[in-house]
């Protein structure tokens, strides 16, 4: 009886359990898979590049003597650190949902076990490497300073810095996959997301004055206020031993410890809504009438498509645009990003203290420049469109839609929600800058930049996909393809602004002229090249149907 106990007994699951289940996931992954394996290369690389830079930075006030210095990189360069893992997987590069928390619903796992082993598994990783080894530095910095006792109280608190950082992207991803997934609370979703990329703001304009103005210790009251927020206190632990505050130390580390089990708790309410999704029941019943399927399939905004191939993928587009969490938290991505992009370009010699605020002043090229950038990042989503239907494109290749008429679709249910938003966006510009009259040009421009984000983004589209994994988190992403991302962004942008090359040299040596001469050239220009793309794209979307289907198919 004993030995069948023994053997029938389940055994614990630990953390390690964790661990194993991602590195063979990865080593899995890896398997017959060039590109990812080059992908994952490039991206151990740039964070083994930023590692070592962080690390001499934070290094470097250790080896002048100087404590001062010391407390700003770790106050400011913490909380700037810790500032951007709760943002960045938001706006730009996702989380690695290498271990999908979806496929642990069904099985009898603790809430509180789940989470330590999810987080666990997150720390094995390129990301958390490079910020322990960026962030080492400040122990050299407090040893050379203070001794081993700072250093030893300075590496917990870099431990716990690491273990905030991790948390706080997992949990904010969470709650904002669980806010986005419900339609209901996206316009909350929304304000929160503006409000916390907002916070990147002051910080930039503190370090930009800093970097112009060799008075430093104007920033200390930043800093000491910075070093008691959970943002930078684990930074700044082994400092207050330096200074001689001991008390201070100990009462820093409880600060990160606290924040770190409310990060965690955060999570943990957050997790099992992310891993089994939310479903919506609608107990009206509707009446019918002959025809009513089909005609319910097209939003009411677009009765007027015809009832063919092409309606069916743009009504179908439109809907996906606004229903789907993934799509819609890259349109609020854009909202955000768009806006300050307009205010840096516009406004950057009064955000930047350069000139007083009264004298707020723009010439048409930076103006032009501003609605350039804007309309190339408008049409940046769609650098990965296909990959948001995964093993769905497979119906639109047994319908048999042609390539022309599935890229001319998915364009223009694209530019439905964005190209209102961007032109939105450049008529306010106008108004804010006091220059009405320069609004025709705006539209011209931004039309025509939009037309030809929408041609190379959607060529991309085609030859560069990849996979996303099938999660219901908005913002994860596969192992590897945070650095596809991010290049296929680069390269997108890129192609963007060389096609709309000859809207800025307009706005150059046009003079006057190109105020009223940029609107209707710009719309000529980006229905064009809309069009052309579609033509050229779709050609080559007929002979790589399958192959696309297959690169954009999570691997399991």
């Amino acid at each position: 009886m004993a030995v069948t106990a023994a053997v029938t007994a389940p055994r614990p699951v630990s953390p390690r359990h964790f661990v194993r289940l991602k590195l063979r996931i990865l080593g899995n992954g890896f398997r017959g898979q060039t590109a990812r394996v080059l992908l994952f290369v490039a991206g151990v690389l740039g964070g083994l590049f930023y590692a070592v830079a962080g690390f001499l930075g934070s290094a470097l006030p250790g080896l002048a003597d100087n404590a001062d210095a010391a407390l700003l990189v770790a106050a400011l360069g913490g909380g700037v650190l810790a500032l951007s893992w709760t943002l960045l997987p938001l706006v730009f590069f996702g989380v690695d949902e290498t271990v999908d928390p979806s496929r642990f619903a069904l099985l009898p796992l603790r809430r509180s076990t789940l989470v330590i082993g999810l987080l666990t598994a997150a720390l094995i990783g390129v990301p958390a490497a490079a910020t322990l080894i960026a962030t080492a530095g400040l122990v050299f910095s407090a040893g050379a300073l203070g001794g081993p006792g700072a250093a030893l109280v300075q590496a917990v608190g870099v431990l716990l810095g690491l273990l905030f950082c991790v948390a706080v992207s997992r949990a904010v991803t969470s709650a904002f996959a669980t806010l986005l997934r419900s339609r209901r609370t996206r316009d909350l979703a929304a304000v929160l997301l503006a409000v916390a990329a907002a916070l990147i703001g002051p910080l930039q304009i503190a370090l930009n004055r800093a970097s112009t103005d060799t008075d430093w210790r104007r920033f200390l009251s930043l800093a000491e206020i910075v070093g008691w927020t959970p943002f930078g206190a684990p930074y700044t632990a082994g400092l207050e031993v330096v200074s001689g505050r001991y008390w201070a130390a100990p009462a820093k580390l409880v600060i990160s410890a606290a924040a770190i089990v409310a990060l965690l708790w955060w999570w943990s309410r957050t997790l099992e809504s992310a891993m089994v999704g939310t479903a919506s029941v609608r107990k009206t019943v509707q009446r019918t009438t002959p025809g009513a399927p089909v005609a319910l399939l097209f939003p009411k905004a677009l009765g007027w498509v015809r009832r063919d191939q092409f309606g069916a993928v743009l009504a179908r587009e439109v809907r996906y645009w606004w229903r789907d969490a993934r799509r819609r938290a890259n349109l609020i991505t854009f909202a955000v990003a768009a806006l300050f992009v307009s205010a840096m370009v516009n406004f950057g010699d009064v955000i930047w203290g350069t000139e007083p605020t009264s004298d707020v002043s723009a010439s048409p090229v930076t103006f032009a420049l501003s609605m350039i950038f804007i309309g190339t990042l408008g049409a940046l989503t769609l650098a990965n469109q296909f990959g948001f239907d995964g093993t769905a494109y497979a119906a639109d290749i047994v319908a048999g839609v042609p390539g022309r008429v599935e890229i001319a679709a998915r364009a223009g249910a694209f530019a439905v929600y964005v190209l209102p938003l961007v032109l939105v966006i450049g008529v306010i510009v106008g108004f804010l800058i006091g220059e009405p009259g320069w609004i025709p040009m705006a539209v011209g421009t931004l039309v025509a930049t939009f037309g030809c984000g929408l041609a190379a983004n959607s060529m991309l589209s085609v030859v560069g996909a990849y996979a996303l994994p099938e999660t219901s988190n908005p913002f994860a992403l596969n192992t590897g393809a945070g650095m596809a991302r991010g290049l296929l962004s680069v390269v997108a942008m890129l192609a963007s602004l060389v096609l709309a090359i000859p809207m800025l040299l307009g706005a150059l040596f046009a003079g006057d002229a190109w105020l009223w001469l940029a609107m209707p050239i710009g719309l000529v220009y980006g229905v064009g090249a809309a069009w052309l793309g579609s033509v050229i794209v779709g050609d080559v979307l007929e002979r790589r149907a399958p192959e696309l289907l297959l690169t954009i198919t999570p691997r399991r």
